[in-house]
C-alpha cells in the first residue's frame, strides 16, 4: 500500500494529503449514516440499516461512501446524474426519485439529492438512498409479484422536496397519499432530509478550511487514483476472453428459467464485461436496470483489487460494460424490477465471479447462497420487510461463513425483540441451517432457518431465488443445498414457491430455510 501511495507523487499531488482527504470525505458520509441511522422512523432503516450515504463531484461522479450497501452505492451516481441533468437546483433545495430508468434500482428505494454551494456555485452534491418498507402497489411492502411497474408502487422522478430550505408540502402529501404507512414514512423521509443537510453543511466547513480549490481538486485525484489502482489489478489477470453463465429459477410469473451470460475480456489494463446473451426482460419482477448491472460489475471488480481502493467513480473507468438493451441486465419501461434489485443482482455476481474464476482461481469463491430471500408481511395498518442471509461460498483458502449477508446486500437484521415489539409477529426459530454449505476441500457456509408466526391476518410475499438451482461450487467442490419456503396451516405443512403472494391467516407460520454456500475443492 505504502508503495502505491509513493507512485501518486509521480502524478504530481501530495499522497499524504490524498489519504486525508479520503479519510475526510468518508467520515462524512459514515457520520450522514449515523445520523439517518438513529433518526428514522422504521425498522427496517434503524435496525437493519437499509441505507447508503455518498459523495459526489459537481459532475455527479461518486467520490466518497459509507461501507453500506453494494447494490445502492455502485447505481447511485446515475440517480445523482439524473437529478442534476433534469432540476436546476438553487442553494437550499433537494430533489427526491425512485424511478428505476433514471439511475434507481427498485421503488422502496428512495434517493433524496443535495447540491452543495460554494460562492453561488454548486460545488458538490450528496445524497442518501433508503428502503422504504412501503411505498404503495398491489401488495404490502412494494415487492409484490408484479407484470409491470405500476403495480409496484408510486414512481418518482427527479422533483423537488425541498425548494429554497423548506420543505415542499404538496410534494409530501403527494407521496403519503400512496402508501399504506404514512407515517412511518413521512418519519423516514425527514431523517433522509436531514441528513443531507448534515453531509451539506460539513462539506462547506471542509471547503472553508482548506479552501475549495483544493478540496475539488484532491476529489479529482481520488478519482484518477483509483483508476490507477483498478487499471494495475486488470494487468495483473492473465489476458484473455472468459465465458460464464447461469440461471434465475423464474420470474414469479412464467416457470421457465432465466440464463445470465457474460464474457469478460482482459486487454492489458482494461476490461470488456459484455453480457450479451442473457434473456430478454421478462414479465415478471426479475428484471434489473442498467444501474443494477453497473452495481454488481463496480462491486466484483473492486474485491479483485489486492490493495485498499477508494471506492468511487473511478474504478469504473478502465471497465466498458455492455448490457444489451432491453434485456433483464438492462430492463426498459415498463419492466418489473422489484426483484431485478435484490435477486438478479445476486447472479450478475455469481457470473461474473464464474467468469473471473478462470482468470484468477486462486482468488475466487464458490457462489453464496445467491438471494437475499425477501420477506414481507403486512396490511394496512403495518408492513414488515426483511432480507435473510445464508452461505458464504467456500474460498480458496479457507471454508464459507455461515448465516451471513453476502455480495449486494450488506444490512444487519431486525433483531427478534424488535419485530415483536413493532409488528404483530412472532419469531419461533431462528437458527444455523446445518450441513446446506457445500461438501469439499473447504466448505461452503450453512443458511439460516428462520420461522415466523402471524398473529394477526396479513398479506404475505416472498421473493427468493436458488429455489431450483444451487449456489455452485468451485475446483470440484460441491454445490449448496438449495433453499425452501414453507407454510403451515392447520397442522399441514404446504411447500410454497420461491416468488409467492398470499393471504396469511392469524396462527399461520411461514418457514425460510435459505440456502448454503458452494465448496471449493474436490474432497480427496
Amino acid at each position: 500500500m505504502i508503495d502505491k501511495l509513493l507512485e501518486t507523487e509521480e502524478m504530481g499531488f501530495d499522497s499524504i494529503k490524498l489519504e486525508l482527504y479520503r479519510n475526510i470525505l468518508n467520515s462524512i458520509a459514515e457520520e450522514m449514516g449515523v445520523a439517518l441511522c438513529r433518526s428514522a422512523l422504521s425498522t427496517n432503516i434503524k435496525e437493519r440499516r437499509d441505507f447508503s450515504c455518498a459523495i459526489f463531484n459537481r459532475h455527479g461522479k461518486m467520490i466518497a461512501q459509507a461501507a453500506h450497501i453494494p447494490v445502492h452505492l455502485g447505481s447511485m451516481p446515475l440517480s445523482v446524474m439524473s437529478a442534476i441533468k433534469e432540476i436546476e437546483m438553487s442553494k437550499d433545495d433537494m430533489v427526491i426519485l425512485n424511478d428505476p430508468f433514471r439511475g434507481g434500482t427498485h421503488l422502496p428505494d428512495i434517493t433524496l439529492v443535495s447540491p452543495v454551494f460554494i460562492e453561488e456555485i454548486p460545488i458538490f452534491f450528496v445524497a442518501n438512498r433508503a428502503h422504504h418498507a412501503d411505498v404503495g402497489g398491489m401488495t404490502p411492502g412494494s415487492m409484490p409479484l408484479s407484470n409491470h411497474i405500476i403495480q409496484e408502487g408510486i414512481r418518482i422522478p427527479p422533483i423537488k422536496i425541498v425548494e429554497n430550505g423548506e420543505i415542499r408540502g404538496d410534494v409530501f402529501e403527494l407521496l403519503l397519499s400512496n402508501v399504506r404507512t404514512p407515517k412511518e414514512r413521512c418519519g423516514d423521509l425527514e431523517s433522509q432530509i436531514s441528513t443531507n443537510r448534515i453531509g451539506r453543511q460539513r462539506l462547506i466547513e471542509t471547503s472553508e478550511k482548506y479552501g475549495v480549490t483544493e478540496v475539488s481538486d484532491y476529489m479529482d485525484r481520488l478519482q484518477e487514483y483509483s483508476a490507477r489502482l483498478m487499471r494495475q489489478s486488470l494487468r495483473d489477470l492473465a489476458d484473455g476472453s472468459y465465458s460464464f453463465s447461469d440461471f434465475l429459477d423464474d420470474d414469479g410469473i412464467d416457470s421457465h428459467p432465466i440464463e445470465l451470460c457474460v464474457k469478460i475480456t482482459i486487454d492489458g489494463a482494461e476490461a470488456i464485461i459484455d453480457f450479451t446473451g442473457s434473456a430478454d426482460q421478462v414479465k415478471g419482477s426479475m428484471n434489473a436496470t442498467y444501474a443494477i448491472t453497473v452495481s454488481a460489475v463496480f462491486y466484483v471488480f473492486q474485491c479483485l483489487v489486492s490493495v485498499d481502493i477508494p471506492s468511487n467513480s473511478g474504478c469504473l473507468d478502465p471497465i466498458e460494460i455492455i448490457a444489451p438493451v432491453g434485456s433483464v441486465v438492462n430492463a426498459q419501461f415498463p419492466a418489473a424490477v422489484a426483484g431485478g434489485n435484490v435477486e438478479t443482482s445476486q447472479r450478475i455476481v455469481d457470473v461474473l465471479f464464474g467468469a473471473l474464476a478462470q482468470a484468477c482461481p486462486g482468488l475466487i469463491p464458490a457462489a453464496s447462497s445467491g438471494t437475499m430471500n425477501n420477506l414481507t408481511i403486512g396490511n394496512q395498518n403495518y408492513t414488515y420487510y426483511e432480507t435473510i442471509g445464508g452461505g458464504m461460498g467456500a474460498r480458496p483458502n479457507q471454508d464459507g461463513i455461515s448465516a451471513i449477508q453476502t455480495h449486494m446486500t450488506n444490512t444487519l437484521n431486525t433483531p427478534i425483540e424488535s419485530i415483536e415489539t413493532s409488528f404483530p409477529l412472532q419469531v419461533e426459530k431462528y437458527k444455523i441451517r446445518s450441513q446446506s454449505g457445500g461438501e469439499g476441500r473447504l466448505r461452503g457456509g450453512d443458511g439460516i432457518i428462520r420461522t415466523y408466526r402471524l398473529l394477526s391476518p396479513a398479506q404475505v410475499t416472498i421473493l427468493s431465488e436458488r429455489r431450483k438451482f444451487p449456489p455452485y461450487g468451485l475446483d470440484g467442490g460441491e454445490p449448496g443445498k438449495t433453499g425452501q419456503n414453507i407454510l403451515r396451516r392447520n397442522n399441514q405443512n404446504i411447500e410454497l414457491e420461491g416468488k409467492v403472494s398470499f393471504s396469511g391467516n392469524n396462527k399461520d407460520i411461514i418457514e425460510i430455510k435459505t440456502p448454503g454456500g458452494g465448496g471449493f475443492g474436490a474432497l480427496k
